[in-house]
């Protein structure tokens, strides 16, 4: 046997147990977010309150109690996470906001929102129906209305 060939088995062989660690690490991971999903849901409250502020900003610097930031893994509490600034009654706090509704949470509006904990879950419009985010166009899709614009405004003149 050829050395390259020897080579080509020895990295088809890494690529394949690496492929199955991912699998495996991958349905550890899904099973852990289901147990942490069944968590939130049970602890749910639908709670009113006024959204002042939306941000991405860092644990540190979000105002949240110490003893969330000393539960954080280290790894965690340098990222950004979305943070919303709300009034609920008369206390202005700060809460941590699911990623997937980010986009979708109005602000300065009042909203009822599920709350587990100091975890936004979901948010339903109070005063009117909340409105979906405006799609943002890709770096394509804008040239080509760009182009379009001009076009159209050299054939008026």
């Amino acid at each position: 046997m050829s050395t390259g060939l020897i080579v080509l088995i020895v990295v088809t062989v890494v690529l394949i147990a690496a492929i199955v660690a991912l699998i495996i690490l991958g349905k550890k991971a899904q099973k852990k977010q289901e147990e942490q999903q069944v968590q939130l849901d049970a602890m749910k409250q639908t709670v009113t309150m006024l959204i002042i502020d939306k941000k991405r900003m860092k644990l540190k610097e979000a105002g949240l109690p110490q003893s969330v930031i000393e539960q954080t893994p280290k790894l965690l509490r340098s990222s950004r996470l979305p943070i919303l600034k709300v009034r609920i009654g008369n206390r202005v706090m700060s809460l941590i906001c699911d990623e997937k509704i980010f986009d979708s949470v109005p602000t300065k509006k009042e909203v009822k929102a599920s709350v587990s904990g100091i975890y936004v879950t979901e948010v339903k419009g109070l005063h009117g129906k909340v409105q979906a985010p405006e799609q943002k166009k890709g770096f394509f899709k804008n040239l080509v209305a760009k182009a379009q614009e001009k076009a159209g405004a050299k054939m008026v003149k």
